[in-house]
């Protein structure tokens, strides 16, 4: 049995703007350099009666009609994908089973619509699916989310990266400060009494502002790390450089 493809201009806008808009879309797109545009489609199997997939709030949004006749959208054209080698029971037992698993409220525009449908319907019926150009724009538009949706992913799981790093190196240059001004103290120094320079603990916080800030119980804010004795020109330039938030 012959299977057959309807497919109209979407233009149930309820706005005659809109709807010319799209009309003028879908003329350039798809007539013109034949990429695609806003179609609907619908599938026509044994019977004057064509098959589509819309959205209701309750039950089903598998729906029929005559082919052609659907009054919400402009018709534009027929086309034979091919034929099915299952029988009219089988078709009614395919639709029933779509009857169940497409409801209604599961629709959406770009990733679950009646070209989607028509898609698998086409699938069980043992036909070519609908051409490329029928659905394209939505593909487009549902890869487009899903590749905005993983970049946002990585770069949460990148920021998270560089706040676990700034922690260590946190952690890691006050372990060296600490360290050096014990160094400093021991009986053995020869700088033993000297005064070493003292270097603000913002620097710390700086580099820590892009994520969660150490605890207290590490390296206090308001406490001033000891470094080694300097040369007071070193000293100097690092009491009076900017600080930059990383």
């Amino acid at each position: 049995m012959e299977v057959v493809l309807h497919v109209y201009d979407v233009t149930n806008s309820g706005s005659d703007k809109t709807n010319n808009t799209i009309l003028q879309i879908n003329k350039f797109f798809k007539d013109g350099i034949g990429l695609g545009g806003i179609f609907h489609s619908a599938v026509q199997v044994y019977g004057d009666e064509e098959w589509s997939f819309g959205f209701c709030e309750f039950g089903t949004g598998v729906f029929s009609c005559p082919p052609s006749k659907n009054p919400m959208y402009t018709y534009r054209e027929r086309i034979v994908l091919g034929e099915t080698n299952c029988s009219i029971f089988k078709v009614n037992q395919i639709l029933r089973e779509l009857s169940r698993e497409w409801p209604g409220e599961s629709y959406d525009l770009l990733s679950r619509n009646c070209n989607h449908f028509c898609d698998v319907f086409c699938e069980r019926l043992g036909v070519p699916k609908l051409p490329g150009w029928v659905n394209r724009f939505a593909n487009a538009g549902d890869t487009a989310m899903e590749v905005a949706g993983t970049t946002a992913m990585k770069f949460r799981q990148a920021k998270a990266e560089v706040v676990t790093a700034s922690k260590v190196a946190y952690r890691f240059l006050a372990g060296i400060a600490s360290n050096s001004t014990a160094t400093t103290e021991s009986p053995s120094s020869p700088n033993r009494g000297a005064t070493a320079p003292r270097f603000q603990g913002a620097w710390f916080k700086n580099l820590m502002s892009i994520g969660a800030k150490p605890s207290t119980s590490e390296v206090p804010d308001d406490t001033d790390v000891m470094l080694p004795q300097q040369s007071q020109k070193s000293s100097d330039l690092l009491e009076h450089s900017p600080k930059h938030n990383l």
